[in-house]
């Protein structure tokens, strides 16, 4: 029988009546107030690297760049390839799995989204997870939302101001709300 962790990271239903809901939420507290640790006052790029490890359970890698603040609700199911670069005020939620390629840029207050609740009103405070990948070289830009189960494909751009519905082949760009493919990127 699944934990609730691992119910969480396969997209099954879970409720906050089952056993080991108040783990999982003692666990989404402890990563928000490291993370509250972190986003208050200057801290250094070594700091930013050791506040990160302890949130994401790993180490940072050190090629990687968080800028603070960062608005994350539980971090061990995320990984952050090399030389990375997330800006500003991003939001997380990466209860579903968020799994980021390597030289991706993640725009200021990108929102990674990978929990979604029960259509069913008489059980909507129940969630279910669905993982988030952005592949290698993808740019995400500014204010733009990424929804769960969405895969950005190599190299892709979404453009500023996206709500991120569905995949995104690789090389292209998509605009929008919900986003739509603009063009293929041509490499000369």
């Amino acid at each position: 029988m699944k934990n609730i962790f691992e119910k969480d990271l396969s997209g099954e239903m879970v409720s906050p009546d089952e056993p080991g809901y108040k783990e999982l939420i003692d666990d989404i507290f402890a990563t928000i107030r490291t993370a509250t640790e972190m986003n208050t006052g200057y801290r250094t790029p070594e700091e930013v690297h050791d506040y990160m490890g302890l949130i994401l359970g790993k180490r940072l890698e050190e090629s990687t760049t968080v800028l603070p603040p960062l608005y994350i609700d539980y971090g061990k199911p995320v990984t952050i390839g090399k030389r990375c670069f997330i800006q500003q005020c991003c939001t997380f939620f990466g209860r579903g799995g968020i799994t980021i390629g390597n030289d991706v840029f993640i725009g200021p207050k990108v929102n990674l989204i990978t929990i979604n609740h029960d259509p069913d009103p008489e059980n909507r405070s129940a969630t279910y997870g669905r993982p988030i990948v952005v592949e290698d070289k993808a740019w995400i830009g500014i204010n733009s939302t990424v929804l769960p189960g969405v895969r950005i494909g190599y190299g892709a751009i979404v453009g500023a101001g996206s709500v991120v519905t569905k995949d995104v082949p690789p090389m292209t760009i998509v605009a929008g709300n919900p986003a739509r493919f603009i063009k293929k990127i041509e490499v000369k």
